[in-house]
Formats: C-alpha cells, structure tokens, sequence
C-alpha cells in the first residue's frame, strides 16, 4: 500500500461541513482535518491493523492519518504493542487522537502496564499525562488498583486543560463504580487542596451528569464541592 493510495481513500471519505464541525472540537487550528468521521476512521483501522508497519511510515500531516495509525495500533498483541507504544504515545497531539488509542491487550495485561503508566504520568507532557489517566479509566477502574489511580491523580498535572478534563473523568468513573473510594479522594482534597478547585468541581459535575448516582447522592456530591 502506497500512502497517495491510502491518502485518496481518506479523501473520498471526506466532508467538508464535518471537517469544520469536528476542527472546532479540536480546539487546535494547527492541525489539519479531512474530514472523515470516526466510524470510518476506525473501519480503516480495522481493515488495515495487519499493515501497522507500512501505516507507521506514512507522514502525520492530517489528523485522521494519526487516528488511523493509532486506532489500528489498538488491535495488536500485547507483546507488539511494547514495540510501538511509545511511538504511539508521541503522535498524540488532541484529545480525539489520545482517546481512540486504548490497546484492548492491556485489559489483560493490567499489571505488566502499569511501568507504562508510570512512565508517561511522569513526562511533563500534555497528552502523556492524559494517556496515562484515560488507560486507567478504560480498563483500571477496580478495587485491585484503586491505590495506582489515586497516586496518578495525586501526581498529575491539571493545569494542563486535557490533562484536567480527564482527571476528572477519571474521578468521577471513580465515584460511579467505587463511590466509597470516590468520596474519600474528594473529601481528602477538600481538606488537603493536593488537587485544584476546578478539577476538583468538574469531577463533580461529572458524576453528577451520570444517570448511576441516585439524586440523593448527587445532592450531597455538590456539597463538597470548593
């Protein structure tokens, strides 16, 4: 497969009003889109998971190139994944592009990945930081690793605004499956302040849009808010 040959048929995939629609949503004006949307992103990730080698080769000028590399990046095997994660990682530039790469091979390999984890909440990095948190909420949310996401928690860096947003994603997971570990983070911070306010209230806001929390509990969840 040529790239001019995989290029064309991601063109003739394109709409041109969705491209404007989804470039606003990516709040990044460098970057620049076709225009595909993501179930026919991800259609050609499957159809081409078998040709990662050649797909990795192909340049990161347009975002659904990216997309395509790392969503069928998410079909290997775990030993294969190792070969390519970090490379991976180092693509992400928007959130759409992080959040389509969430390796199905990890949920079996939980503790194996979790030096990966370790790795990238470290990087001072946007979308690293952001990796790490959503690979926790997609396959950690769990008694077995609930230490492992409050000590992420504790140690990312929510100024970053997509680090932010999904630390407080990942909260308010927290609260919905695990409510009394979710309660007690926020009641912690209440006290200690090692999260700021805004990632702190958006967990709240969070779980609160969420149809599993009764009203009762919703009700006193905005009470802890600061």
């Amino acid at each position: 497969m040529l790239y001019q040959e995989f290029f064309d048929e991601l063109t003739a995939l394109s709409d041109a009003e969705y491209r404007d629609f989804h470039k606003r949503l990516l709040k990044n004006d460098k970057i620049k889109v076709l225009g595909v949307r993501v179930p026919q992103l991800r259609k050609l990730a499957k159809k081409y998971k078998n040709s990662l080698q050649t797909l990795m080769g192909f340049p990161d000028e347009y975002y659904e190139v990216t997309f395509v590399k790392l969503a069928a990046a998410s079909y290997l095997g775990y030993s294969e994944l190792l070969k390519y994660i970090d490379k991976c990682v180092s693509l992400m530039d928007n959130w759409a592009t992080c959040d389509c790469f969430a390796p199905v091979c990890v949920g079996s390999h939980k503790d194996e990945f979790l030096s990966y984890i370790e790795k990238f909440i470290s990087e001072d990095k946007e979308f690293y930081q952001r990796f790490a948190l959503t690979t926790l909420l997609h396959f950690y949310v769990e008694e077995k690793y609930t230490h492992v996401i409050i000590s992420t928690l504790k140690r990312a860096d929510t100024s970053y605004y997509y680090v932010h947003m999904a630390a407080a994603w990942l909260i308010a997971e927290l609260l919905i499956k695990q409510y009394s570990v979710g309660e007690a983070f926020l009641k912690e911070n209440v006290a200690a302040g090692f999260m700021d306010a805004k990632t702190h209230n958006k967990a709240i806001q969070k779980a609160c849009e969420s149809f599993r929390l009764s009203d009762g509990i919703k009700k006193y969840l905005k009470e802890l808010k600061i």
